[in-house]
């Protein structure tokens, strides 16, 4: 029974995801960040047959994820799969620039900051379950992060903050995936499916295009299936993520950026 950690599982698509693995036979880790909605969500799981574990974690806290981190280790010694799906969309129409607990623009912080705190958190308990998956839940929208102004305090908005921080997770992914070559751990990014009918999509105040169904099969095919590493997908097929994503430069100045950012 391989055991999957999903971030963001309590509704929309990891919601989806938790449901498809549990009735698979997975051990389904489910991170949500109320703890009342998590605990239902276990007990739903769980009614399906399966075995299933809550965690509740606020991804926009770089402390709790570090926390979600430990406790993930030290519960679950084995981990095959880690499915970063949790995200903050555009934000409703007209809305402002917002941060997170430790002050970072939200959209980073969520969207790529905690991805990599909880990545590095977990490579050790990975290591150890070679072969091991993960997951990051991208976008087609992306847009080259501006390293002078990488949390966006100039001319902001809910799209391009957005956008920056899937550019960022996408090169994160190529980069880590290379760094961890022959380690039996692969890592690939997705794009799911546009505008799928979640409360994100809907408070982004955009009328959805695709059901949360059709992007749930990219992330499982990832999830279960062996599809190399380093790639990115639209849903299930491999296609090619913005051209400045594979750049190496680019690489040691995200992480570069990375450092200072989580060091602040």
């Amino acid at each position: 029974m391989p055991t999957v950690l999903i971030t963001g599982a309590t509704s929309g698509l990891g919601r989806y995801v938790a449901f498809e693995l549990v009735r698979s036979g997975y051990v389904v880790l489910a991170n949500g960040r109320d703890r009342a909605r998590t605990e239902q969500l276990v007990a739903e799981l769980r009614a399906e047959g399966g075995a299933a574990h809550g965690f509740v974690a606020d991804l926009a806290s770089l402390d709790e994820v570090r926390r979600l981190g430990a406790e993930v280790a030290a519960a679950h010694p084995r981990l095959d799969i880690l499915v970063n799906n949790a995200g903050v969309g555009f934000g409703s129409p007209g809305s402002g620039r917002e941060v997170s607990r430790d002050g970072h623009e939200l959209r980073l912080a969520v969207n790529y900051l905690a991805p990599v705190v909880l990545t590095r958190a977990l490579l050790p308990v990975l290591r150890a379950s070679a072969p091991s998956r993960i997951v990051n839940v991208g976008s087609a929208g992306q847009e080259p992060l501006d390293f002078d102004d990488p949390e966006l305090t100039r001319g902001y908005s809910g799209r391009s903050a957005y956008w920056r921080s899937k550019f960022a997770l996408a090169a994160h992914t190529f980069a880590l995936a290379e760094e961890l070559a022959g380690t039996g751990i692969s890592v690939n990014v997705l794009h799911p499916a546009t505008y799928m009918d979640t409360a994100m999509v809907r408070e982004g105040g955009v009328e959805p295009w695709s059901s949360v169904a059709d992007g749930a099969a990219g992330v499982l095919a990832l999830a279960t299936t062996e599809l190399g590493t380093g790639g990115y997908f639209d849903g299930t097929s491999p296609s090619r993520a913005h051209r400045e994503t594979y750049d190496r430069e680019v690489w040691k100045r995200l992480e570069a950026t990375t450092e200072r950012l989580l060091a602040g």
